[in-house]
């Protein structure tokens, strides 16, 4: 088995070589908000291949994100922000400082146990701001159907959330019918008619969490699905000699109720 420290300092040279004076004209282009796309692109992919539960896949995304946090590094080091090793280094320290129950006398036998020595350590030992907020904590970076998964989990935390999955889903009905009322009236305005299908969204998403479901990878499987489905219709249209246009809707049905028919 290779050496994982020879094997990143190798990746890393050959980086740095691809943004030296003789590298590649591509990559001596690109800055740290260039490729602020292609990380995000890249995370959701390696997602992708865990799901998928293929571990070569995930061999393959994983290296395309050590490749772009090597990316990073070296871009920071160039202009004399901070080196790989300074990263390196801070995140080694911060982990064998936040689990003094393993590196240290420190007792936590539990996960919430864990969580709340790690906030209090950020706190109390690491000077960090206390949250204003419970929700303060989850990133405004985020895509917006994680940032609500998580705004509602740090408020159910704080004890803001309904006893069980019937609230949710009263509320998902009340959110769906103030939608179709927006939606409908002629004189809504399209700010209003955003707003109520935004509420529609956020509620179920509350459904989903009240399920245990991170919504984000139930509508990965839906597109999926929805993928694999529609690619049948579009082969089955094709073999038929049928052309994919309006009026030729209850054509296409059927070949959908065929392709879940075939599990699909």
């Amino acid at each position: 088995m290779n050496d994982p420290k020879e094997a990143f300092g190798r990746l890393y040279d050959i980086v740095r070589q691809l943004r030296g004076p003789d590298g590649c004209p591509w990559d001596r282009e690109q800055t740290p908000a260039s490729i602020r796309g292609n990380l995000i692109e890249e995370a959701y992919e390696c997602v992708e291949a865990v799901n998928e539960g293929d571990p070569a896949h995930v061999r393959e995304e994983l290296g395309d994100l050590y490749l772009l946090a090597a990316m990073y590094s070296s871009m920071y080091e160039e202009s004399g922000a901070f080196s790989a090793a300074d990263s390196l280094t801070d995140i080694a320290e911060k982990l064998i400082r936040r689990h003094p129950h393993v590196f240290g006398d420190s007792v936590a036998d539990t996960p919430d146990a864990v969580i709340r020595q790690w906030n209090d350590i950020k706190v109390n030992v690491e000077g960090r701001r206390k949250k204003d907020s419970a929700i303060d904590g989850v990133s405004r970076a985020l895509p917006p159907l994680e940032r609500a998964y998580r705004v509602q989990k740090a408020a159910a935390k704080a004890g803001f959330d309904w006893p069980d999955h019937e609230g949710p889903w009263e509320k998902l009905r009340e959110e769906l019918a103030e939608a179709e009322e927006a939606c409908t009236a002629p004189d809504a305005s399209p700010d209003r008619i955003e707003d109520e299908i935004g509420d529609l969204f956020f509620s179920a998403v509350n459904v989903a969490r009240k399920h245990h479901v991170d919504p984000a990878i139930a509508m990965h499987r839906a597109l999926e699905k929805f993928s694999a489905r529609f690619r049948h219709v579009e082969k089955r249209m094709a073999e038929t000699g049928q052309p994919m246009k309006e009026g030729m809707l209850g054509v296409m049905d059927g070949f959908w109720d065929e392709a879940k028919r075939l599990g699909l």
